[in-house]
């Protein structure tokens, strides 16, 4: 496949720039695969689409207030800081990337707040990349809860707007746990506690597995052979209680929807040649796209992506690339909202 075949023209108008009032009342798309029908329906409609004896995997990674705002020393010059990793607790290490990268050298000291926290940068890593050591005297608690004061929630800048107090808890699933990811998986703001309850009780069983959003996904793809692009690697992990859930529906020919291509890719990591999943605690740059044999869900939940973008690419792993670039010039037609804050789309394989 190719770069260019991802692009499609896509008015900014549709390019959602806020959430839908209520999570689970935004617009769904309902694709059947095999014979490329399609339904309009309301998000929480996807509870009739599945039952008792189905599995849905979720992906419980927390996002952290990733971008800071701080001034370079001597020049006061405003710097752009977005956290991508802690990589050493003790020594307050972390990856960053810096906007403008030109102005910020090894040996430079940042400042954030009203000088509340300093960093000083100790290496470059990639032409944007920096390692920061941050001083702090405090412990590690006192750190995290002063970084996270002065962080902002890291909505993706195409976004082009402000950073609202709603943002802080919309751009987060409702089954956000474990902290790590510097970006929301799309799929999951659309579920509410109600619908999660609903599907409970209709005896959908779920699973969660664990994969840290970093911006390998948003990245600009520069090659256009697709087979050249290397993904950024991302921490995941699958549980052995997922894992169990994924192989009883498997043997039991149960749908197995995967809510988001972050799950997609998480179980696809980690696959038997059996079709099954093992349990797994690692890192993957499983970058997936057409053609592709899917090994383990049959349905999944995904948002309306950008032209060009890895999200794009996998999702079309899923349904097949004329399928889903046909759907999506529907989807215009049909001012579906796109992007993180947009609608979805239920591609059903059964």
């Amino acid at each position: 496949m190719k770069l260019s075949q991802y692009k499609f023209g896509l008015s900014l108008d549709l390019v959602a720039k806020h959430p839908a009032p209520n999570r689970d009342e935004s617009r769904l798309l309902v694709l059947h695969k095999k014979t490329g029908k399609i339904e309009h329906k309301v998000f929480k409609d996807i509870l009739s689409y599945f039952s008792m004896g189905d599995a849905m995997i979720f992906n419980n990674t927390r996002v952290f207030p990733a971008r800071l705002y701080g001034n370079k020393e001597k020049t006061g010059a405003q710097i752009e800081i977005f956290l991508l990793r802690e990589l050493n607790r003790e020594q307050r290490l972390w990856d960053v990337l810096v906007d403008p990268a030109r102005k910020i050298r090894i040996g430079n000291k940042l400042y954030f707040g009203d000088d509340d926290l300093v960093a000083e940068v100790i290496d470059n890593t990639t032409s944007r990349g920096r390692t920061l050591r941050f001083l702090f005297d405090g412990n590690h608690d006192k750190f995290k809860k002063l970084l996270y004061r002065l962080g902002e929630t890291p909505l993706p800048k195409f976004l082009r707007r402000e950073v609202l107090p709603e943002d802080a808890e919309r751009y987060q699933t409702i089954y956000a746990k474990h902290e790590g990811a510097v970006a929301a998986p799309f799929a999951g703001l659309h579920f509410s506690r109600e619908l999660m309850k609903r599907l409970e009780i209709k005896g959908i069983n779920m699973a969660e597995v664990t994969l840290h959003l970093g911006l390998g996904s948003f990245r600009t793809i520069d090659v256009e052979d697709l087979t050249k692009h290397k993904m950024d690697s991302e921490q995941v992990e699958v549980d052995e209680h997922a894992a169990r859930v994924v192989n009883t529906a498997k043997l039991a020919k149960k749908n197995i929807c995967a809510i988001g291509t972050t799950v997609f890719r998480a179980l696809e990591t980690n696959v038997t040649t059996l079709g099954t999943i093992n349990p797994y605690n690692g890192w993957t740059n499983k970058f997936i796209f057409p053609p592709y044999d899917i090994n383990v869900p049959n349905c999944l939940v995904t948002n309306f992506h950008l032209p060009q973008s890895t999200l794009l690419m996998m999702a079309s792993a899923f349904t097949g690339f004329d399928l889903i670039m046909d759907t999506y010039q529907k989807a215009i037609k049909e001012k579906y909202r796109f992007g993180v804050y947009g609608d979805a789309m239920l591609v059903l394989n059964k």
